[in-house]
Formats: structure tokens, sequence, C-alpha cells
């Protein structure tokens, strides 16, 4: 009989660290990523507890630097999806009768890992994959990835000791399980963490996953995954593919053991998949979990008192920075009508 109760207090956030010249975080970057770009890398797809290769290779390339070839990744066809999907159901029951602290534990190693030993390596991955400076990478595929991990296991600590009141002489006790089936994670090619969140934070729950990235952040997504094996999470829980879209979503949407889809992306590919499931909502053995983050417009007010060329020169940064290709890129402005600008 268990009788620990494990609870795991809110975390620190990871800081930042600020590459500056001479500093040993700058050293060790440069050092990886021209060990990065010395390579050829050959990446597979991960479904149980195989790397699936194809003889369809596809070619990653730095967007920055397009006639270098930092590696390829084996496309997947339809036959591809299923074999996920049942790897996945296959790892179902073992893992969601796995203790949550040992789940947990999973997900807070693959944090230390990033935070250490493969910091410069998700950072390297991101900037040649995706085109983003030091300081993108570091407050992205490091800090904020790390975050997620951390603070994920944190919340979900809370909400597993969430428990209903209990009148007298009764005793209600409430038992949190995972969704009857397997979750669909569709991640963005703009930042790896949220292409390491939305299927790690469905996974932490008990569920099972089918991963697929954009196709121009295989090459950071494929490190993180490599982090997950090392830090422990067993073959099928996360089931890593390259798959179109179409093909992945006409498979996925018809299964009878779709469980939920955890998204980031256009509003109307959302759309279109949220009229796809309902219109499948009688084959489903549960009803679906949607979650979604799609576009917006992401706003600043600057207060009176502020400093306004402090305000310029951070409004032209959070609009700008990474060519203003993130959700949190700053798109309207309110300032002070007493502001006299030049």
């Amino acid at each position: 009989m268990q009788f620990g109760d494990f609870y795991y207090p809110i975390p620190a956030n990871e800081p930042v660290l600020s590459y500056a010249p001479g500093s040993t975080e700058k050293k060790k970057l440069k050092e990886v990523l021209a060990e990065l770009k010395s390579q050829t890398i050959d990446v597979p797809m991960y479904i149980g507890a195989e790397e699936v290769r194809t003889d369809k290779k596809v070619a990653i390339h730095p967007p920055h630097e397009r006639n270098h070839v930092l590696g390829y990744f084996s496309a997947g066809e339809a036959k591809h999806v299923t074999k996920a999907i049942n790897a996945a159901l296959k790892a179902k029951d073992k893992w969601a009768n796995m203790s949550w602290e040992n789940r947990a534990n999973i997900f807070l190693k693959a944090a230390d890992l990033i935070a250490a030993k493969y910091r410069p390596y998700i950072n390297g991955t991101t900037m040649l994959g995706q085109s983003k400076n030091c300081y993108q990478a570091e407050i992205d595929s490091a800090c904020e990835l790390i975050d997620f991990l951390r603070f994920n296991v944190h919340f979900l600590s809370d909400i597993y000791r969430q428990q209903p009141i209990s009148s007298p002489g009764v005793n209600n006790r409430l038992e949190y399980r995972p969704l009857e089936g397997f979750v669909f994670a569709l991640t963005p090619f703009n930042f790896t963490a949220i292409g390491g969140n939305l299927p790690t934070s469905a996974a932490m729950c008990g569920n099972v996953v089918i991963w697929k990235c954009a196709n121009t952040q295989v090459y950071s997504a494929q490190m993180f995954m490599r982090i997950l094996k090392e830090a422990g999470l067993p073959d099928g829980v996360i089931n890593f593919v390259f798959i179109d879209g179409p093909t992945i979503g006409d498979i996925v949407f018809n299964h009878p053991d779709f469980a939920g889809i955890h998204f980031t992306g256009s509003t109307g590919v959302f759309n279109k998949m949220w009229e796809t499931i309902g219109k499948n909502m009688g084959m489903y053995k549960s009803y679906p979990r949607i979650v979604g983050e799609t576009g917006g417009k992401d706003f600043v007010i600057a207060h009176k008192s502020a400093d306004p060329d402090v305000v310029v020169a951070a409004l032209a940064r959070g609009a700008f920075e990474y060519q203003g290709q993130k959700c949190s890129a700053a798109s309207r402005a309110y300032i002070p009508p007493t502001w006299q600008l030049k």
C-alpha cells in the first residue's frame, strides 16, 4: 500500500542566460553549432519501440542557409499513422497505471537534461532549424520548455489533490484517469517549447499521444524526442511521426479511439478539424476533448509614467523580433495621448 502524498511545489522560472561575449554558455553554444553543422543526421519516426525510416527522405535546411543540409527525415504514409495509433493503444494501460510520481519524474528529468547537458543542443537545433538568434532560442527552446515541464508537473499535482467536499459520515474521493483512447498533438514551426508542450502535457496526465510537428520544426523536435527517451519515457507513450496533414487527419479523425486533440496553428485549420470531429461524433467511443490555440491580436498598453524611448524600443522588439512570427508578437499599441513621439 502507498502512503506517500507526492506534491510538487511551484518551481522557479528557469534563468535566462545572457550569452555575453566571453561567457561560458556562448563558447559552448558556438562549439555545438559547429558540431551540428558538421553532421548530416538521419531522423526516424518513433513508433512504439521502433525507429522507423522510409525511402522518402526530406531534406532539412536552415531557413537562412538554404544550400546547407542539416539532415533528412523519413516521411511516412497512411500505414504509419495506423501503426502509431496501434502502438499508442498498446502502451496505454501500462502508462495509465504508472504511479503519478513516476510519470512526473520522467518529465522533471527531461527538464533537468535540457537545463544542463542538452541546453546548447536544444538551442542550437532551434537556431539552425528555425532561424532563431541565441536569445530567441534561449527564451523558447530552453527556458520556456523547461518551465512548461516543471510547472505542468506542479499544476497537475495540484489538480490531483483537489477532492470533493465530504458530508458527515461520508468520505468522498475523486480519482483522475486519462482519456479513453489516444490524443493527437499537432504542433507549429515557430516555438520549440510549444512543440514539446503539446504532446507532453497530455502524456503527463496518463494519455498516449500521436505527435506530428511541422516539417519546418523537425530538427529541434527530434532533439527533444531524444531527450524524452533518455529521461525514461516508455515506448509508445508519445509516437513521433512525419506524415502530411490530410493523410494523418483522415485516419485520426475517423478512428473510434480518437480521444482528443492538442493544437497550435492557423484558425482555418482548427475550424476545419473541429467541423470534422463534430460530424464524426457518432463513431467515437467517447467525447473528444478539443484544445487549440490559433491567431490573435496581442496588445501593449503604455502607462503615462513610462519612458517613451523605452516603450518604442520594447514595441519594436515585441513586434519584429523573429520577424514577428510568434503568437506573442505585439500588433497593437495603446499610447498615452499626451506623448509627443518623434
